[in-house]
């Protein structure tokens, strides 16, 4: 029987009892002094409640049961492989787009110098798009542990990826120079490359200002 049929049942026989109970509770604290048909009367008005409440039950358990089976939990090492190439896409295709988007760009159309309009802004973002970058390049190496030959593709880029750790708030200080633009740029083409020999290519994903708090 499919699982999702077990269930259906299951939660049909828990709000049938539930029903069941509120009308033995309603009879045993009224029935005191009162007939048959008097008790019958007093029960009548919990099942409308249980009819009302049953679909919005209903609901919430069905979103519940979808929400668990959408992202299945890989099994075999094919399904596992697959899964780590797919993360380690995701993350490293959202460290570049903060990286070009949020970085690059801006301080090569001078955003970062001095007396620049919208200066103070610009480095906040870029601040906050370099410790971004840093955080999904490190979750893009874990994943792709997860595949033999992505993992081989990226030991050389593991110094690379912890080089990077302090120039998020070296950007936002107003701090960085070519030499550390271009550590993130040759970090980010470095982790394309080994993507891409590995037959998992990484595009860009720019992430939103909100995202970028988040890490």
């Amino acid at each position: 029987m499919p699982s999702t049929t077990r269930f259906r049942r299951a939660f049909t026989a828990l709000l049938v009892s539930g029903a069941l109970l509120a009308g033995a509770t309603a009879c045993g604290s009224e029935g005191g002094g009162r007939g048959r048909g008097e008790d019958a009367a007093l029960s009548v008005p919990a099942a409308p409640a249980v009819e009302v409440a049953a679909p919005e039950a209903w609901q919430a358990a069905e979103a519940a049961e979808v929400a668990a089976l959408a992202e299945p939990t890989p099994t075999t090492s094919a399904e596992k492989q697959k899964f780590a190439k797919t993360r380690f896409v995701a993350n490293a295709g959202l460290a570049a787009g903060a990286t070009y988007q949020w970085i690059i760009k801006p301080y090569r159309a001078g955003k970062f110098k001095k007396g620049a309009k919208g200066r103070t802004f610009a480095l906040i973002k870029a601040g906050l798009a370099g410790a971004f970058a840093y955080n999904r390049l490190k979750a893009a190496a874990d994943n792709a542990k997860g595949d033999p030959l992505l993992s081989k593709a990226m030991v050389p880029l593991t110094a690379g990826i912890a080089s990077l750790k302090g120039l998020g708030s070296k950007l936002r200080a107003g701090n960085a120079g070519d030499a550390d633009i271009g550590s993130f740029e040759d970090v980010i083409n470095g982790v394309k490359g080994a993507g891409k020999s590995a037959g998992a290519t990484v595009t860009d994903r720019v992430p939103s200002v909100s995202q970028l708090s988040g890490g």
